[in-house]
């Protein structure tokens, strides 16, 4: 099954095979948001879990090739974290570190919840030898043994991301309205006043979202 499920994975996402090390398996793959905090990057990618590895990827040839493949290793890997957000019902996060590089993977619920089964899994079984650890809060303490953790992060609406892009997409859409309204008015009085706060609102979601990197 374990073989048939790998050659499924490498069969659906284009190149992946000429990525794999020798002895390198697929197990699990789902789409998700990865975002390096280390590097401050953000891709909508596949996940893929493998027996050696756990990393982000896309590759595009068409309408030019382009190739994203961030990878942590399974036995270097020292916290696991599955978040809760109270904001964001229906997603999940999974923080992972090797302790030199942070990463964050969102999708819904589900997928999270699957993702941080079979990881606890692989880990145990391909990568007894590692060291993980849980971050309860801001301190990370080492255990002999691979231990994971939950935890539910209380976050106010407009710290939040769900806030954040809330707060973006109005100010954007406010703009909109009042580059609309000056433009059908002729009243710049009407318009110009939507359309700074807009441009405000943008500037503050965009400042917002730095702070959280």
């Amino acid at each position: 099954m374990a073989s048939t499920r790998s050659d499924q994975i490498l069969d659906h996402f284009k190149g992946l095979r000429t990525q794999m090390r020798e002895g390198e398996q697929p197990l699990f793959s789902i789409p998700a948001i990865w975002e390096n905090a280390t590097e401050h990057q953000t891709n909508a990618c596949d996940l893929v879990l493998t027996n050696q590895r756990l990393f982000g990827y896309i590759y595009k040839s068409f309408p030019r090739e382009r190739l994203f493949l961030d990878a942590i290793e399974l036995s270097e890997i020292t916290v696991v974290s599955i978040r809760h957000k109270n904001l964001e019902a229906m997603f999940r996060e999974l923080f992972v570190s090797d302790g030199k590089k942070r990463i964050y993977i969102r999708a819904t619920r589900k997928k999270i919840e699957e993702a941080y089964t079979t990881l606890c899994k692989t880990i145990t079984q391909h990568a007894p030898a590692s060291r993980a650890a849980v971050s309860t809060d801001e301190q990370d303490k080492e255990q002999a043994a691979p231990i994971y953790s939950r935890q539910e992060v209380h976050q106010t609406l407009e710290r939040s991301p769900l806030g954040i892009t809330i707060l973006l997409v109005g100010g954007l859409l406010l703009e909109i309205i009042g580059i609309i309204v000056w433009a059908n008015t002729a009243s710049a009085q009407t318009g110009i006043p939507l359309l700074l706060a807009g441009i405000v609102a943008v500037i503050v979601a965009t400042m917002a979202r730095r702070q959280l990197r």
